[in-house]
């Protein structure tokens, strides 16, 4: 097991809020996987994380429930589910007052943080779901779990091995669809100036 060092502990007290959170997850560089070799593929502990300074969705949701969870937030994470088409998405839900937001990692300009304003869960993900689109203009996000509490896993934030226990879970969990089955096939496709911003990438592989 590893442990954090007092530098890596200072730098995390300062990140006292979830803009502060989201703010560090912009700077790190993206985690890019090749996707054809599960072998390569990792889903790093959070002091890992911290450490090589870069992360994908599903990392930068555990870095940033750790480090929300130094400041008196509950350790969540949510899956966003979509078509075979497309990828999943991982977000870290939190809660100020009753409101939900969520910090995102992830490359591009949509599918980011979200201010903590909404009611519910459920209102909180409906959100991404515009957003969710490949460059066919075809919308692929199809369904949620609820908030996974990482309470219940022993020792994720300084494991030197990946977290594939804490994916399986949330492959277990329920999930709740958003979009009515008579209506899959009825959806308009995005217009062809947000497909063109959504090449846009924060960082080049």
């Amino acid at each position: 097991m590893l442990a954090f060092t007092k530098k890596e502990k200072m730098l995390m007290r300062k990140l006292n809020t979830p803009a502060k959170v989201q703010d560090f997850l912009n700077s790190l560089k993206f985690n890019f996987e090749k996707n054809d070799n599960t072998e390569e593929q990792t889903i790093k502990s959070p002091i890992r994380t911290l450490r090589d300074r870069r992360a994908h969705c599903f990392e930068g949701a555990l870095l940033g429930a750790y480090i929300l969870s130094l400041h008196g937030f509950k350790p969540y994470l949510l899956h966003l589910k979509t078509t075979k088409e497309d990828l999943d998405h991982v977000i870290t839900p939190f809660r100020v007052g009753k409101y939900w937001g969520a910090l995102s990692k992830t490359n591009h300009p949509v599918l980011r943080y979200r201010e903590p304003i909404y009611k519910n869960i459920r209102e909180l993900v409906m959100t991404y779901f515009h957003e969710y689109y490949l460059n066919n203009g075809n919308k692929t996000f199809r369904s949620y779990t609820q908030p996974l509490s990482l309470k219940q896993f022993n020792g994720w934030e300084t494991s030197e091995e990946d977290l594939w226990n804490i994916d399986e879970a949330l492959d277990r969990m329920k999930n709740y669809d958003i979009v009515p089955k008579s209506h899959v096939k009825k959806l308009r496709k995005a217009d062809k100036i947000e497909i063109k911003s959504g090449k846009i990438v924060e960082y080049k592989k």
